[in-house]
């Protein structure tokens, strides 16, 4: 996708934000001019690392979430916090890489199951068909015998989904879950897949209802046609290739000499000096193989309220050279959150209370009224941004919900109206006490 393709695509989900939106969408598209480029000059570039400075709710996960979204790139969003310095209790860094490598291989399973859905479900059809139809009985025997043809049209019609069959279905693979310290993941990977080799499958007979034994014979089958390890080997090229981390909150491992935040100092710079080996290119072990790190791209994040970037090492902030600011939401931002978004929160509880038979309008100026209280309400408590507008609706309309049923009789085939004077009615008690406020918006 061009740049401004990426961004119009983004446009859909989120407000504003229009640098943000325009360095993540060069980012991505500088992998597709690297990868246009011949082999040796190709390796010599590094991925163009972000880093999104901004207060909390304004979009910055979500603009790295759809961003993967748009790719289907394997994408992992994880908390620097989470980190400690090697040699502490903790996850290790390391770990982020292997997260990611899960991610890789499940999207890679589901890809490989669609493909391959239509053989795979053939081969369905005839596994029930020998459970349907007795064996040993000429007129029944064959692949296209008339007994068999009759039970192929009932099975295509959804007429046999509640008949109860016997079935030879084999056992999963043997997957324990080890449970090791944490910084001993490596070795807990490698004991767990000795005790997933250990596995044999065992078959069993079992009666089944047939609607059950269906996905349970898609499962079974899907693992017969796809080749591990030639997933595994396209996990790991697409981690290297496409792979995207998100970092969040990274200005809580900043070291801020300013504000005399001292404490802490063993693990906020261990865990920027451990990841700085990631975030520059390394190599790393994991369950489907050895992954290079050097052109995965990192996306980190933060509020920078109590330190700045600058706090950061040198090393690493080198190695997120492009810098983005986020801007605070005003009213104007919510309303059109709102409202403009696909599946914007509007859509969603409108959509949601239909299924119920209640139909529900919103006046523009409830609809401005909300976006002025949840505005309110972050300047007056803790500023969480547009996810302050999810408990204001939750609040306004929890009458509405609980009650939809009795309303949709009553208003049938009538649009109830959400106005300016009902969202008063609702919140306005709430946000001229502090304490309520803070508690319940």
């Amino acid at each position: 996708m061009y740049p401004n393709e990426i961004v119009k695509e983004l446009d859909k989900f989120i407000v504003g934000q229009d640098d943000a939106k325009r360095a993540v969408s060069v980012a991505l598209r500088n992998r597709w001019r690297r990868m246009q480029l011949p082999v040796d000059m190709r390796e010599e570039i590094s991925p163009k690392n972000i880093l999104m400075i901004g207060p909390t709710g304004v979009g910055k996960t979500e603009i790295a979430r759809r961003l993967a979204n748009l790719v289907e790139a394997p994408f992992i969003k994880v908390e620097a916090t989470k980190f400690t310095e090697v040699g502490y209790v903790g996850r290790n860094v390391e770990s982020i890489i292997r997260d990611l490598a899960t991610v890789a291989t499940t999207i890679l399973y589901k890809k490989a199951r669609e493909d391959l859905r239509e053989e795979i479900e053939q081969q369905v059809e005839e596994h029930l068909l020998d459970a349907l139809v007795p064996t040993g009985n000429d007129e029944n025997d064959g692949m296209d015998s008339p007994g068999r043809m009759a039970f192929r049209k009932k099975l295509r019609s959804g007429s046999l989904e509640d008949r109860e069959i016997e079935l030879v279905i084999k056992g999963p693979s043997f997957n324990a879950q080890v449970m090791g310290p944490p910084e001993m993941e490596e070795a807990t990977e490698q004991l767990q897949d000795f005790f997933k080799s250990l596995g044999n499958r065992a078959s069993s007979k079992r009666k089944i209802l047939l609607k059950n034994a269906r996905k349970l014979l898609f499962e079974n089958l899907s693992a017969e046609y796809i080749n591990e390890d030639e997933v595994n080997a396209h996990a790991v090229d697409l981690v290297e290739q496409n792979g995207i981390v998100f970092l969040d909150e990274i200005d809580k491992i900043a070291q801020s000499y300013d504000s005399g935040m001292k404490g802490g100092g063993i693990s906020r710079e261990g865990v920027q000096r451990d990841l700085l080996p990631i975030v520059e290119g390394c190599s790393v072990k994991t369950r489907i193989g050895t992954i290079k790190t050097d052109h995965i791209l990192f996306i980190a994040s933060g509020a920078f309220h109590l330190s700045k970037p600058a706090d950061l090492i040198p090393e690493l902030q080198g190695r997120l050279p492009i810098r983005v600011s986020l801007q605070s939401l005003q009213p104007k931002d919510f309303e059109r959150i709102l409202k403009e978004p696909d599946y914007s929160l509007i859509k969603q509880y409108i959509s949601l209370l239909e299924t119920e038979g209640l139909k529900i309008k919103f006046t523009d100026k409830a609809i401005k009224k909300i976006a002025n209280i949840a505005w309110e309400v972050n300047e007056k408590t803790e500023n969480i941004g547009a996810r302050r507008l999810q408990t204001a609706m939750e609040q306004l309309l929890e009458k509405i919900s609980f009650n939809a049923h009795e309303l949709a009789q009553k208003h049938k085939n009538k649009r109830l109206e959400i106005d300016e004077k009902y969202v008063g009615d609702q919140l306005d008690s709430l946000v001229e006490d502090k304490d309520l406020s803070r508690y319940i918006l």
